[in-house]
């Protein structure tokens, strides 16, 4: 990793731009004056002072009362530890705040129009949240058992209490995830894959989620949904009928 990359890191952590720079030169001196750490980041003589003293009150410098004073980083698993947790108080007192406004509402959205979503989990979240929503249909595209997260496949058996809920899939043991489950679990025949491009979710034959893998690195899936909508209700009718045409295919 280059110097750059290591301030970037830090700043990601929390540090300010000048707090990053000085923490990485004095990574690189073991321990160094004011002069010394300018030298070797470029940081303003000026600006490392209060940089140094911010990060030791940090507790992540110690500060050498010689003449002219000196700064020495801690040891770096204390440095991971401290700034570890202080992004993790950050993250709790942010989203305590945010669960304090946050109306139920937000949880599910509207489905007003088309919304795209990119990322695995937040996928996974969304798939979930709607089949707890669904009232009286389900029908959930898994190709293999890996795309059925535990969260997916108990939101499933709980919705099946109250609605009809159909898993297709390429994959045969899924049969045995619902097995003791009121979930029909229909196994496509293996000589239609464009049946399988990707996750897709209906609910109420009007909520379609369509999902589909991405090499565009770090997001691993992409997905689109639609609630009640005109375009849901079209989706669902061209779920509906290529589930009907696999069938038929399958019978054959």
């Amino acid at each position: 990793m280059s110097e750059r990359e290591a301030v970037e890191s830090l700043r990601t952590l929390g540090l300010s731009n000048y707090e990053a720079q000085v923490f990485v030169a004095l990574q690189q001196l073991g321990s160094g004056t004011a002069q010394e750490v300018n030298d070797v980041s470029g940081v303003p003589r000026s600006q490392v002072y209060g940089a140094a003293d911010d990060l030791a009150a940090r507790g992540l410098v110690e500060v050498v009362e010689t003449s002219p004073k000196a700064y020495r980083p801690v040891a770096l698993s204390t440095a991971r530890e401290l700034l570890t947790e202080r992004l993790e108080s950050e993250a709790d007192r942010a989203f305590d705040r945010l669960e304090s406004i946050r109306t139920d509402e937000a949880d599910l959205g509207d489905g007003a129009g088309v919304a795209t979503l990119r990322g695995r989990q937040p996928i996974d979240d969304r798939i979930t949240t709607l089949v707890e929503s669904a009232t009286h249909t389900v029908v959930f595209v898994s190709p293999a058992a890996a795309a059925m997260t535990s969260e997916i496949a108990d939101a499933l058996r709980g919705v099946s209490e109250v609605a009809d809920v159909t898993v297709v899939t390429a994959d045969r043991s899924l049969t045995e995830t619902f097995a003791e489950d009121p979930v029909t679990v229909f196994v496509m025949s293996e000589d239609n894959p464009a049946d399988f491009a990707g996750r897709a979710l209906m609910i109420d034959d009007r909520t379609v989620l369509l999902a589909a893998e991405t090499e565009d690195a770090p997001v691993d899936e992409e997905a689109l949904w639609t609630g009640d909508t005109s375009i849901g209700r079209i989706l669902a009718a061209f779920m509906r009928s290529g589930m009907e045409s696999g069938r038929d295919r399958h019978r054959e």
